[in-house]
């Protein structure tokens, strides 16, 4: 064998380690960049779904503050009409239709907003929402007792319609606290 004959043998054993060496990396890098791939796509839908969950929370917590601030608006409204008809249920003239269908209304609309801050939980701040609207509407159903009570028994009538509103503010005191610390850690469950 001549020198050119081992230098083309040696050519064509350099060329096929070439090939091969390529087909392998190739292999590899395919590999690699297949798992490489996967992480990134993965990595890329973990983000996605962490931004997902924490937008999730911001609505909720937007809806809870927006649920709780009607509801404190409309016991807002009723205690008003509460404290600004209690002279007149008291008095000899009683509530006439204008003022009785004014806490009705009132009554009304505890009961809507209660009904709509139950959507956004947690259960804990729908029991003491409740807990408020019915304490709300003993009050009121208090104020009414005055008005149809004779003179002898007004004096109980109105010691019931007091400890009524008294339990309608404690009611409400306990749903402002827990309200503000629903709040404060909005990633409290939903009911």
């Amino acid at each position: 064998m001549g020198e050119a004959t081992g230098t083309i043998i040696a050519a064509v054993i350099a060329f096929a380690s070439a090939v091969i060496g390529a087909v392998i990396a190739g292999r590899y890098a395919r590999g690699g960049a297949e798992a490489g791939g996967r992480k990134a796509v993965e990595a890329a839908l973990a983000q996605v779904h962490g931004q997902a969950a924490a937008e999730h929370w911001q609505w909720v917590r937007s809806q809870r503050h927006q649920s709780f601030a009607a509801l404190f608006a409309a016991y807002a409204v009723l205690d008003e009409v509460l404290t600004r008809l209690a002279p007149e249920a008291r008095g000899s003239d009683g509530l006439d239709a204008a003022a009785r269908r004014e806490v009705g209304v009132g009554t009304l609309e505890m009961q809507a907003k209660t009904s709509q801050l139950a959507l956004w939980g947690p259960s804990e701040a729908n029991e003491l929402a409740y807990s408020l609207t019915e304490a709300s509407m003993a009050a009121v159903a208090s104020l009414l007792a005055v008005v149809g009570t004779n003179p002898e028994g007004m004096s109980a009538a109105w010691s019931r319609f007091v400890d009524a509103r008294e339990e309608m503010a404690h009611a409400h005191a306990a749903f402002l606290q827990r309200a503000g610390e629903i709040l404060r850690d909005p990633r409290q469950p939903v009911s």
